[in-house]
């Protein structure tokens, strides 16, 4: 199969040139070579382009995605990291259908003000005392 322009690359993955670029620096992926200014890819840098989407959407970082490969580009997955990965998704799934479940009762509470609900003010301590992540924030381990 012949390479893959870079426009190709784009198109297909669904990621812009400047993505993959950074993709290429950080060591995630790599062109093949250049007809005139632009870059070529192996036809299976789409594969590893998904697998960098999953990486990236079950929540690693792209340095642990990098050591995800081998030298040669082949995946290496490491088992534990995943499955510690899936022990952290499921930790933050509970956090979230408690203040999901917190904010339905909070929209639908007969108090005459939301300061004035228990419930409420047990969703307000906690973003008072960091229980409450910020998106893309992380709750501290609870040991």
């Amino acid at each position: 199969m012949t390479d893959l322009d870079i426009a190709e690359v784009t198109h297909r993955a669904g990621l812009p040139a400047s993505t993959l670029r950074f993709y290429e620096e950080k060591g995630l992926i790599a062109s093949t070579g250049r007809r005139g200014l632009r870059r070529q890819y192996d036809p299976g840098v789409l594969e590893r382009l998904a697998l960098i989407a999953l990486g990236r959407t079950a929540g690693f970082s792209l340095d642990e995605i990098a050591h995800m490969f081998a030298p040669d580009g082949q995946p290496r997955i490491d088992r534990r990291a995943l499955s510690d990965k899936a022990d952290e998704l499921d930790r933050r799934i509970r956090e979230l259908g408690v203040l999901r479940d917190s904010l339905r009762h909070a929209a639908a509470c007969p108090a005459p003000s939301h300061l004035e609900c228990p419930t409420f003010r047990r969703l307000i301590d906690a973003a008072a005392s960091g229980g409450v992540p910020a998106p893309g924030r992380r709750l501290p381990e609870r040991r």
